[in-house]
């Protein structure tokens, strides 16, 4: 059984305490798998390989534009999070699966769960060797029939035959080309592999933490101020790809039930943290299982009762 919970709009920092917690419960057999899904207020995060020059803005503009930075234990480098992308937090115990899952195992389910969700919006996705998380073929967006898209794609062609770098309208870059040279008529027009999810995990005693980013409907402009991932490739959503805004609760419905196909499980929704923190085994003289303090405080509740 997988318990779903959706914490709605949150701060990093609230949800990494959550995650935390529990993981310890999750070690210690107290609760069963729990998928956290969420939006975060604008953070940036630096993965355990992270390289800080790969944010490209100075502190003072992070502030001012109310981003936060966040040093995890999760892998991969420095990734962004906000308002318009889906973020999922499973904490799964992978021994316990039947076969059980390595970590290569669990993070290639993740890209499943992630390919699934971008085909049933008609956005055809793959896996890059060498670069996890998800990514579009190097093909024009698909582009509803009946739909005037909100913008025409023009900053992403590159002429194949400029020899020198076209850089996106967008700031994702430049991408270095080679002239095509022998062509006659108007000019060819190419396209590279866009970035529309992001994956980072940890596991520690077959507990997983962290997980994945969808960019559903965010503002791409927050890519600006870093290297997503410490790769010069551009960053997409499904928004930006078919000019149409799903809504957030359709996407996390349809991750949950990838979620559950994926990994053979039911998928158990509960109404809020409370329920979760109910699910947790009594152990002997423990006190009752309490949401963390910060999650807690954002709820208006005394942090500080027995």
């Amino acid at each position: 059984m997988i318990s779903v919970l959706d914490l709605g709009v949150i701060e990093y920092g609230a949800a990494l305490q959550l995650q935390e917690r529990l993981v310890e419960l999750r070690k210690a057999g107290s609760i069963g798998d729990v998928l956290l899904l969420l939006e975060h207020t604008p953070v940036i995060t630096l993965g355990r390989n992270a390289k800080e020059g790969n944010i490209v803005v100075s502190h003072e503009m992070l502030a001012k534009r109310g981003v936060e930075v966040f040093e995890i234990n999760r892998g991969g480098d420095v990734t962004f999070h906000g308002p318009g992308q889906l973020v999922a937090y499973p904490i799964f115990n992978i021994l316990q699966f039947t076969p059980k899952l390595g970590a290569v195992d669990f993070v290639r389910r993740l890209e499943e769960v992630l390919m699934r969700v971008c085909g049933e919006y008609r956005v055809e996705t793959q896996r890059i060797k060498g670069m996890t998380g998800v990514w579009t073929f190097a093909t024009e967006p698909p582009k509803p029939a009946e739909r005037e898209m909100e913008r025409d794609w023009k900053a992403e062609k590159i002429e194949a035959n400029n020899p020198t770098q076209a850089k996106s309208a967008l700031g994702w870059g430049t991408t270095p080309l080679k002239p095509t040279t022998g062509l006659s008529g108007p000019p060819m027009r190419t396209w590279t592999e866009r970035k529309v999810a992001a994956i980072g995990v940890h596991i520690s005693r077959g507990v997983t933490s962290h997980g994945f980013a969808l960019n559903v409907a965010t503002d791409l402009g927050y890519f600006q101020m870093i290297v997503p991932c410490g790769l010069t490739k551009p960053v997409t959503s499904i928004a930006n790809e078919t000019g149409e805004k799903p809504a957030m609760e359709e996407v996390k419905h349809r991750a949950a039930r990838a979620f559950g196909e994926l990994f053979g499980q039911q998928v158990l929704w509960l109404e809020s943290l409370d329920d979760l923190m109910a699910t947790v085994a009594p152990q002997p003289e423990d006190t009752p299982a309490k949401a963390p303090e910060e999650l807690r405080r954002m709820r208006g509740e005394d942090t500080h009762r027995g």
